[in-house]
């Protein structure tokens, strides 16, 4: 971290987070924040789904919710990016505040709500950088809270964006939508993923569909959860959205509702990673996320089961910076344990989180 980005952040943390957030973004979109372009190494190169990675470092979901910087994250270092989440129509959220900083848990708490401004606005936006991505770009689909067809949401929101995007996530494990989280059952889950799965046949072109998942899922719900994506064929799983979790929390913030990420999720999410890893005899492309901030953790990902990985809440607290941080630091690890491309490293210490 070089002293601006420790001078910026110090300033923005004086101010309030969601505040703090729009004006880094604003910041961004000017084009005043330093990036370091492509981030790669011969070790670091991956394919995923398809998808040619520069390294397996990518932008969770959240970030950039209606697809506003998107030319310049994909010039932050990073290997994928992906944005929304995105609803059919514009909707507000939930009342602020809504999210909030634990600074002793290097944590954050979040209760937007899918805020947004809705599948219209972000697709003129990416078909307009759809042409001069250096990097992967996947648009996170989500349903509006007043619907009264959620999978029916997502379809539209697949349909109306997927030609301008590189892959899609089907949400269904955020916290802050009431009922949003009943989608993980069994039945529910296979007529969504189906829905949009079909929503893509006859498309110009393939677009991997992902499913990401809740990290408070017991034993027998994960299982389900993983025999449905592989009855339906689902390209990937991301493992895994924000916890309902406060154990080991300090902040005086600990109590306020939503999804908590960061440092404190690590741990969980990377459990419900290798037992997924596990379910799926290892054949399930992977994609681990929840409380990276380091390159040591996005190793630990990798070992217990993920090909690539996201992170978000660090860079709060660490900057962009942290991206390229974590991308040559992991090259290093890689380099230190014998591996000659970061594939190889894949599940080879998932026994020690199960």
């Amino acid at each position: 971290m070089n002293l601006i980005e420790k001078i910026a952040l110090k300033v923005l943390h004086q101010i309030d987070p969601e505040r703090s957030h729009s004006l880094a973004l604003m910041a961004m979109k000017a084009g005043v924040v330093p990036m370091p372009g492509i981030v790669t190494t011969d070790r670091l190169k991956t394919t995923f789904c398809g998808l040619e990675m520069t390294n397996p470092i990518g932008l969770a979901a959240g970030y950039d919710k209606n697809a506003t910087v998107v030319d310049a994250l994909t010039q932050a270092g990073f290997g994928f990016v992906e944005v929304g989440a995105v609803t059919p129509r514009p909707q507000p959220g939930n009342p602020k505040p809504r999210l909030f900083r634990l600074t002793e848990d290097q944590a954050v708490i979040n209760r937007f709500g899918f805020n947004n401004e809705g599948m219209e606005a972000a697709a003129a936006r990416l078909t307009r950088r759809s042409r001069r991505r250096s990097v992967p770009v996947g648009l996170n689909l989500g349903a509006n809270k007043d619907s009264d067809d959620r999978a029916a949401d997502y379809v539209r929101v697949f349909e109306t964006c997927s030609p301008f995007v590189d892959f899609a996530t089907v949400n269904v494990s955020s916290p802050n939508t009431e009922k949003l989280r009943d989608l993980q059952g069994a039945d529910a889950l296979r007529g969504l993923l189906s829905g949009v799965l079909a929503a893509r046949e006859g498309q110009d072109k393939y677009t991997p569909v992902f499913l990401k998942i809740a990290p408070d899922l017991t034993d027998a719900e994960l299982t389900e959860v993983a025999a449905v994506a592989n009855e339906v064929e689902v390209d990937a799983i991301i493992a895994t959205n924000t916890t309902l979790s406060r154990e080991g929390l300090k902040s005086r913030y600990k109590s306020e509702a939503g999804g908590l990420s960061g440092p404190p999720l690590f741990e969980k999410s990377t459990r419900v990673l290798a037992r997924l890893s596990k379910l799926t005899d290892g054949t399930m492309p992977l994609i681990g996320v929840g409380g990276i901030a380091s390159a040591e953790d996005a190793y630990q990902k990798i070992r217990a089961g993920a090909s690539i990985v996201q992170l978000y809440s660090a860079l709060a607290y660490k900057g962009l910076s942290l991206v390229e941080e974590i991308a040559l630091g992991l090259d290093a690890l890689l380099e230190r344990d014998g591996f000659a491309h970061v594939a190889d490293a894949v599940g080879t210490g998932r026994e020690d989180w199960l």
